[in-house]
């Protein structure tokens, strides 16, 4: 049977019922990150013990009488107990259509959560699954020095730098994020971003302020000229750690601040019992540059996979014809986008 929960109390219910969750799954979140004519929804199931939970935003396809759902920015995907690796998905799968279908949605994108057991064996009979890339994570369990030894000569050499030149804090005040905030979309536009990745100030400051999850801004002042040197947002909830957002200005990126922010927040996250840190992945899910720099901290990759359901393949179909989008690409063999009717690309 299947439920949807939209309110905040019944929400934070279920996430106690379930085995594990991340920031990326809460009320909070969700209502953070929404924007205009996004719905957060929690889609429930309950069968003969086992409890499955999808966070997802509905929203309104423009100019026709369907919908679609996907993820918050972050990891989600599915959240359960008493689901194991031999769960049959069949009478999941045969629920969550119908209801899909009832909603009028047409397709549902999610990105997964490595950190989340038994995701895939959740969505097998649903769509599918692709893997994209890898994610570095850095493994709390191990003991700081078994972690750092891993570290690549160089970064430790930075680190150790950095840990000379710069005042580690909490933000501790709305100035603090504001300016963070500016230092963040001044890195944006150097690497020419792309337009989802502004997020609104208020977006910034309600994390800083939820409730509903732990987030932790840490900031690097440099010490002769007192000024903010950079900083960098992480989630840290049940298990999880979570390198969400950074910043560094132009002028000390020579000696990048966020080098050392992350290694203080290592050592933060495991003192306090954390295991894992996820510090993502490239730029597209490439390994580039920013790849390579995060993986001079650990080589323990994990596999980044998205879901993607067309739950009725005629509407979807049509809905890319009406788009009337030539890449060269159709709706079934496009690899570049999904859903592929909201693709940017020119008509």
């Amino acid at each position: 049977m299947i439920t949807v929960v939209e309110n905040e109390k019944d929400w934070g219910n279920v996430l106690k019922m379930v085995d594990t969750y991340d920031a990326y799954h809460t009320y909070g979140y969700h209502h953070v990150s929404k924007s205009n004519g996004e719905k957060p929804i929690l889609v429930i199931y309950e069968k003969q013990g086992c409890l499955i939970a999808i966070p997802l935003m509905l929203k309104a396809i423009r100019d026709t009488a369907h919908n679609d759902a996907t993820s918050a920015y972050g990891y989600c995907g599915p959240i359960s107990s008493n689901i194991g690796p031999d769960f049959n998905s069949r009478d999941f799968a045969h629920d969550l259509k119908n209801f899909l279908s009832e909603k009028a949605v047409a397709s549902v994108f999610s990105r997964l959560n490595p950190f989340i057991p038994n995701q895939g064996v959740i969505l097998k009979h649903s769509g599918t699954i692709e893997a994209l890339g890898q994610l570095i994570n850095i493994d709390l369990t191990k003991s700081l020095e078994s972690q750092r030894k891993v570290y690549n000569p160089r970064l430790k050499t930075y680190i150790n730098k950095c840990r000379k030149n710069y005042l580690i804090k909490d933000a501790g005040s709305e100035a603090e994020i504001k300016e963070l905030v500016s230092i963040y979309y001044e890195n944006m536009l150097r690497v020419n971003a792309k337009d989802q990745y502004f997020f609104p100030g208020s977006y910034f400051l309600n994390l800083w302020k939820s409730t509903d999850f732990n987030t932790k801004f840490l900031l690097a002042y440099d010490k002769v000229s007192n000024d903010l040197a950079g900083g960098a947002i992480f989630t840290m909830t049940n298990d999880i750690v979570q390198y969400h957002l950074s910043g560094a200005r132009k002028e000390y990126l020579r000696l990048n601040p966020i080098k050392v922010l992350i290694d203080d927040m290592r050592i933060k996250a495991t003192d306090k019992g954390f295991k894992y840190f996820n510090l993502g992945g490239g730029v597209g899910n490439n390994q580039d540059s920013l790849f390579r720099f995060k993986s001079g901290y650990s080589k323990d990759f994990k596999s980044f996979k998205i879901w993607k359901y067309i739950v009725d393949q005629q509407v979807y179909d049509e809905l890319v014809t009406n788009r009337n989008i030539r890449c060269g690409y159709n709706s079934k063999s496009c690899q570049k986008f999904f859903p592929c009717y909201r693709c940017a690309f020119p008509r």
